[in-house]
C-alpha cells in the first residue's frame, strides 16, 4: 500500500527588506547530499527538506536563512554611498594635507627663530633675544634661550671688564718703573739706594698682582692643589695676627682675638693662611688709626665660622654687595690710594668656595666691615 503523502511544508516567511530573494537562497541536493543546482551551500544556517518519490528519497531542498536585517540595511547603505566614497576620501586627504601644513608651519617658525638665535650666539652676538609669545614647550625653550643669552652677555661684559682692569693694574706699576728708569737714564735721578728701593717696591707690587691673577685663573679652571686636613681656625688666625703685629702697630690699630669653643674645620693650611692674610691686610690698610680689629670663632653641628670685625670707616650698603668682585674698590677712605688692586677679597672668596664654604660681608657692630668665613666642620 503506498505511503500517505507528506503534508505540505509551511509557507516561508517573507524576506526582510533589503535581503536577497528566495530564489537566491535555494539549493538542490541528491539523496547523498551532493550539490545539484541552485545557490552553493555556505556556512550560513539553513533549513533542509527531503524530496520523496513515493517512498524513495530522491534528494533534498535546502533554503538558506536570510542575513540579519541590520546587515542588510548596512549593505544597502554602503551600496548607496559607494558612488560618493571616492569624493569623501579625496576630501579627507586634502583636509589632512592642509592641517599638516598648518601644523608644520606653527612649529617651523619658532624652530627657525631658535636656529637663527643659536647661530647669532655662535657668532658672538650675545644681545640676541627670542620673542616669547607662546605658552607651550617651544615658549619655554625660547625663555631658556633668552636666559642663556643673558648669562653669556653678562659673562662677556665681565670678561671685557676683566681684561680692561687687568691691563690697567699692570700698566700702573710698569708706568712708574718706566718713568724712574727714564729719569735715571736722563740723569734726572741717581740710581741710589732710595731710587732702587722705590723701583723694587713697584716690582714687588707687580709680582703680587701677577701671583693673585695666576691664583684666580687656577681657581677659575678648578685645579687647586689642596691637601685637606683638620685645622683649628682660631689658632691659625692667632698666628697670622702675630705675623701682622708690626703692621698693625705702625697703623695704630689694636687687635683682639676672642677665645671661643674648640672646633676644627677641614681645609688646606696654606690656602686658609692666605685667606686670613688677605683679610688682615685689608683691616690693617683700611681701619682708621686708633681703631680695633676683633676676631672670634663659632661652631655648630656642621659648620665652623671665623668672624673678623674692624672699626670705622665702614662700607656703604651699595658697595657692600659688590665686595669680592675682582678689581672692585670702594670709594672714600677705602680707596686705591691706600694700595691694593682689589683682588684680595675676590681671591679669598674663591678659595673659601673651593673648600665648600662661604665668605660673607656684613656691617660690623664696631663701625667698619665684618667678614664671616664659614667652613665645613671636621669629623670628630
Amino acid at each position: 500500500m503506498p505511503a500517505p503523502p507528506l503534508p505540505p511544508p509551511p509557507p516561508a516567511p517573507p524576506d526582510a527588506p533589503g535581503a536577497p530573494g528566495i530564489e537566491r537562497r535555494i539549493t538542490l541536493l541528491d539523496a547523498a547530499g551532493t550539490y545539484l543546482a541552485g545557490q552553493p551551500l555556505a556556512s550560513a544556517p539553513s533549513a533542509r527538506r527531503p524530496i520523496l518519490q513515493g517512498a524513495t528519497l530522491a534528494g533534498y531542498l535546502v533554503v538558506s536563512q536570510p542575513p540579519r536585517p541590520a546587515d542588510a540595511l548596512a549593505s544597502a547603505f554602503l551600496a548607496q554611498l559607494s558612488s560618493s566614497l571616492w569624493v569623501i576620501g579625496a576630501a579627507s586627504i586634502v583636509l589632512s594635507a592642509i592641517a599638516a601644513m598648518l601644523l608644520a608651519a606653527n612649529f617651523r617658525k619658532p624652530i627657525e627663530r631658535l636656529a637663527q638665535g643659536a647661530r647669532a650666539l655662535a657668532d658672538g652676538r650675545f644681545e640676541t633675544r627670542l620673542q616669547q609669545d607662546r605658552g607651550d614647550e617651544l615658549g619655554d625653550l625660547a625663555a631658556s634661550f633668552n636666559l642663556l643669552a643673558a648669562r653669556l652677555d653678562a659673562m662677556e661684559d665681565e670678561r671685557r671688564a676683566w681684561i680692561a682692569d687687568t691691563s690697567h693694574e699692570l700698566r700702573t706699576p710698569l708706568s712708574v718703573l718706566r718713568a724712574q728708569l727714564e729719569a735715571i737714564q736722563d740723569g734726572v735721578r741717581l740710581a741710589d739706594t732710595p731710587t732702587v728701593a722705590s723701583m723694587l717696591r713697584q716690582v714687588l707690587s707687580l709680582n703680587t698682582l701677577i701671583d693673585d691673577l695666576y691664583a684666580l685663573a687656577r681657581l677659575d679652571v678648578g685645579v687647586p692643589d689642596y691637601t685637606f686636613v683638620p685645622i683649628d681656625l682660631l689658632a691659625l688666625a692667632r698666628d697670622q695676627v702675630l705675623a701682622f703685629d708690626a703692621k698693625f702697630a705702625a697703623a695704630g690699630v689694636r687687635t683682639e682675638v676672642v677665645e671661643g669653643g674648640l672646633a676644627s674645620a677641614m681645609g688646606d693650611v696654606q690656602a686658609l693662611r692666605q685667606v686670613l692674610a688677605n683679610l688682615l691686610e685689608n683691616c690693617c690698610r683700611y681701619t682708621a688709626s686708633g681703631g680695633v680689629v676683633r676676631i672670634h670663632s663659632g661652631t655648630d653641628a656642621h659648620t665652623v665660622t671665623l668672624t673678623v670685625d674692624d672699626s670705622a670707616p665702614g662700607v656703604a650698603p651699595a658697595d657692600l654687595a659688590r665686595l669680592g668682585q675682582r678689581f672692585f674698590r670702594v670709594d672714600g677712605s677705602r680707596s686705591r690710594a691706600l694700595g691694593g688692586a682689589g683682588l684680595g677679597l675676590a681671591l679669598s672668596q674663591r678659595i673659601v668656595a673651593q673648600h665648600g664654604g662661604q665668605l660673607r660681608f656684613e656691617h660690623s657692630p664696631l663701625g667698619g666691615l665684618r667678614v664671616v668665613v664659614s667652613l665645613p666642620r671636621a669629623a670628630a
